[in-house]
């Protein structure tokens, strides 16, 4: 197993979005926790940092900001954010993956908040530079957010979409990688390695940066600084991050994709998520 630990202060957004995360999926006997976990704070500073536009009241304003979750098994910290926010009642995860419920393992867009559906890998980045070339030429000011999974830029729609957003210079676009490193058998390098992601997104047209996805401040000075460019590139992060962030045992092993803790790993689990013990 590789040796990677990232050590940042963790807010308390973060740690209680991972405390809903784990107790919805336990409640619910199922869900890709540590898929989740490794996105919290990329998804706490869009939207409780003031990066994205969004009314909670008013899902479908027109001039809001617009965010796909291209990983979409990573959902869980997705409906724990948007319940939070008040987009819909947090009861609603109480039923999360069950027969009929409005909170399925993949987002879907009768959930407000959700704007495409995501689960089959290597579409969002797509849906999103569709999103960013409709405010092109519609000469709004919105942005579209995209956070892919590393293991999912193994797909190749994900650079027909990377290269069209390029050439199409669609400043607007954002993408932000989860690089967990992680698939779901494996580590992302014993497939095909995707070291060099920052380079191909350049190579497309793309403003590149890296940081540690795990830095709040980071990422929103990052995000930030994005916004007052005046460019006509879109940007990529490549936010280095730990599947499984927040409990110590989950941390960079493939053996937890879905797997859930039990018996005295329950309690451990939450004790991490509340001390930071990671």
């Amino acid at each position: 197993m590789e040796d990677r630990q990232i050590h940042t202060k963790i807010s308390h957004e973060s740690r209680e979005i991972r405390k809903i995360v784990l107790e919805t999926a336990l409640n619910a006997k199922k869900g890709h926790v540590p898929s989740a976990f490794s996105w919290v704070e990329i998804a706490v500073v869009l939207y409780f940092r003031g990066i994205m536009r969004f009314d909670a009241k008013n899902p479908q304003m027109e001039d809001r900001d617009r965010f796909i979750l291209s990983k979409g098994h990573g959902c869980l910290t997705l409906y724990a954010v948007l319940s939070k926010l008040g987009f819909f009642p947090s009861e609603l995860l109480d039923d999360f993956g069950g027969k009929g419920a409005i909170l399925p393992g993949h987002p879907d867009t009768e959930i407000p908040g959700v704007e495409t559906c995501t689960g089959s890998l290597g579409h969002g980045l797509g849906v999103g530079a569709g999103f960013a070339m409709s405010a092109k030429l519609k000469k709004m000011k919105w942005y579209t957010y995209v956070v892919l999974g590393d293991a999912e830029c193994h797909e190749g729609s994900i650079w027909e979409a990377a290269m069209f957003a390029g050439h199409q210079k669609l400043n607007s676009l954002v993408a932000i990688v989860d690089k967990n490193k992680l698939g779901a058998t494996d580590f992302t390098e014993n497939y095909a390695s995707v070291k060099n992601l920052a380079e191909r997104f350049n190579s497309f047209g793309w403003d590149i940066a890296e940081c540690d996805g795990h830095d709040e401040s980071k990422l929103f000075e990052l995000l930030s600084a994005h916004k007052s460019k005046k460019n006509n590139k879109p940007f990529c992060i490549i936010a280095d991050t730990i599947k499984g962030k927040g409990v110590s045992f989950m941390q960079n092993s493939k053996e937890w994709h879905t797997k859930l803790p039990k018996d005295d790993e329950i309690a451990k689990a939450f004790d991490c998520i509340k001390n930071n013990n990671d």
